[in-house]
């Protein structure tokens, strides 16, 4: 059973960049979709990144478009959000899924079996 792990959340100022982690394991990543969901309070989940395993695709929600990137450590089986310019309507508890399937086109929904705990990034100056 996979595990994932996220770390890397805390307080940033709007404007700021914050480096989220996610480890993944047993599993390499080569092996599964990797998706970043956040959910503020009182709001539903929204899905905001997907790297497929196998082919490497890449898709970010509109909102996040231009400011987040996706890194990935292979060595460190670990997969890196960074977030630049970052705004309050960021804020929220960050987490990342995996699943053995491509990203496609319906990855902001879900359908990722597996789930870290999630992180916290809180957006105030």
């Amino acid at each position: 059973q996979v595990q994932l792990v996220e770390s890397g959340g805390g307080l940033v100022q709007p404007g700021g960049s914050l480096r989220l982690s996610c480890a993944v394991s047993p599993f390499t990543l080569d092996y599964y979709a990797i998706g970043w969901f956040r959910q503020a309070p009182g709001k539903e989940r929204e899905g905001v990144s997907c790297v497929g395993g196998s082919d490497g695709k890449t898709y970010f929600a509109d909102a996040v478009k231009g400011r987040f990137t996706i890194a990935r450590d292979n060595a460190k089986n670990t997969l890196y959000l960074q977030m630049n310019n970052v705004k309050p309507e960021d804020a929220g508890v960050y987490y990342c899924a995996a699943e053995v399937r491509p990203c496609g086109t319906s990855w902001q929904l879900g359908g990722f079996g597996s789930w870290g705990r999630g992180t916290q990034v809180t957006v105030s100056s």
